[in-house]
């Protein structure tokens, strides 16, 4: 199959294999697998979605081992891809090693008869059932360039965040798939939502959910292959079922010539309003504690903003839902005894330049030395500070901490300074 990097054009078929996911058991969720691919007998082009962790379930207690095993799973998809001529995708663990440990990803596999076309990490995880202690999240996903065209994807709990498939269909992507281990107490919730996401990108959407019990949890069905109109192209029931059915392009680009809701993208926001005194910031935050957001603070001088800066700032917001940033003054930039003639850029200037920033939420500049009163009215919950700080000497942790919030250091990338830049300039004058 050649790869493309446009949005579906052609003709080809979608459809799902939904079934009862094993717990632990890959040998026996694979031969589901097998025989119901035999029993469709999905000829290509065109793609199958199978349900979450679909190899092992969530296998919490042997995760490492089950994530090992997704190589030989993935050689087992590629197989099965190339015998009929398709593309098979659904989310498997995926770990990865660092220096100081290791990640899982519940991570979304799309499989051709080539091997892996990409894959994209689940970004939302379900904390009620512990999916935050045993998972890492992803980050940035972006649709999988396929022999069918530009495919993105969602798993499970990322259904209920339209912005994930959104920014999709606004990259291109033709098709969403999304697998899912979805309850059958919020069946009707999952049908809904599928169909929304396919009514408000115009796309076609493929999505797989698990059958069957484990536990106490009934999983729903119910799966559903749905048109860029959110018509309804088939719709599995509450036992094991699979579909194959034809989806055309041109109803996809027929609809969005007579109106288009994923190409307009205008930007609307004001970014100097993120600029706001303490009092407000504090009112602002208690609003966003009172919806569930956590509120990360940090703060600096941010003379001339740099790659070093701004790589911290986006690994600050991360840590939470919104980044606000403490801007010294003036005043208390030259009382930290940076240099008479520092700062270069006025604390307005520096404030609006960060201000501009998509991971930053908010500004506050601050005249005192600390930021310790900033810390303590506004009481974040999480605090981070930029180098090789020990969390003793970060000013404001005593209080966070107390409070059950986190304190962390984030190394800076090196060999970036605002002092470096202001040598190297004057080198070269």
């Amino acid at each position: 199959m050649k790869k493309i990097s446009e949005t579906i054009s052609a003709p080809c078929h979608a459809g799902f294999l939904q079934f009862d996911v094993q717990l632990g058991e890959p040998e026996a969720n694979l031969a589901v697998v097998r025989a119901g691919l035999l029993r469709l007998a999905p000829a290509g082009p065109g793609i199958i979605v199978l349900p979450e962790l679909w190899s092992c379930g969530f296998a919490y207690e042997h995760l490492p081992h089950f994530a090992l095993r997704t190589v030989e799973v993935l050689e087992e998809m590629q197989r099965l891809a190339g015998q009929y001529g398709i593309y098979l995708t659904g989310s498997l663990p995926e770990e990865v090693l660092s220096e100081v440990g290791s990640d899982i990803y519940n991570t979304l596999y799309i499989v051709g008869p080539d091997g892996v076309a990409g894959s994209i990490r689940k970004q939302q995880l379900f904390a009620p059932m512990a999916e935050d202690q045993h998972f890492s999240a992803g980050d940035n996903p972006l649709p999988v360039a396929t022999g069918l065209g530009l495919v993105g994807g969602l798993v499970c709990y990322d259904l209920r965040f339209p912005e994930l498939a959104k920014a999709q269909a606004g990259a291109g992507a033709g098709l969403l798939v999304i697998s899912a281990q979805w309850p059958e107490a919020r069946r009707e919730q999952w049908r809904t939502l599928a169909m929304a996401r396919a009514i408000e990108n115009q796309i076609f959407v493929v999505a797989c959910n698990r059958c069957g019990v484990t536990g106490k949890t009934g999983f729903g069905g119910h799966s559903l292959v749905i048109g860029p109109d959110g018509a309804v192209l088939a719709e599995g029931g509450a036992g094991e079922e699979a579909a194959w059915v034809g989806i055309d392009p041109a109803r996809m680009q027929e609809l969005r010539q007579r109106f288009n809701t994923v190409g307009p993208a205008p930007y609307r926001f004001a970014d100097q309003d993120k600029i706001v005194e303490l009092e407000d910031l504090a009112a602002l935050t208690a609003r966003y504690r009172a919806v569930g957001r956590k509120v990360v603070f940090t703060n600096g001088c941010f003379d001339i903003l740099h790659q070093g800066h701004v790589t911290y700032l986006e690994q600050a917001r991360r840590e939470g839902d919104c980044l606000v940033v403490g801007v010294n003054s003036d005043a208390s930039v030259r009382a930290l005894g940076k240099g008479d003639d520092r700062p270069v850029n006025h604390e307005q200037s520096r404030a609006r330049i960060l201000a501009s920033l998509g991971c930053v939420d908010h500004v506050v500049i601050f005249g005192e030395e600390t930021p310790h009163r900033l810390i303590t009215t506004l009481k974040p919950e999480v605090l981070v500070k930029g180098g090789d700080w020990p969390v003793a000497r970060i000013v404001g942790a005593p209080e966070v901490l107390a409070a059950g919030g986190r304190v962390l250091s984030i190394p800076l990338v090196e060999n970036y300074s605002t002092t470096s830049l202001i040598k190297k300039i004057r080198r070269v004058n």
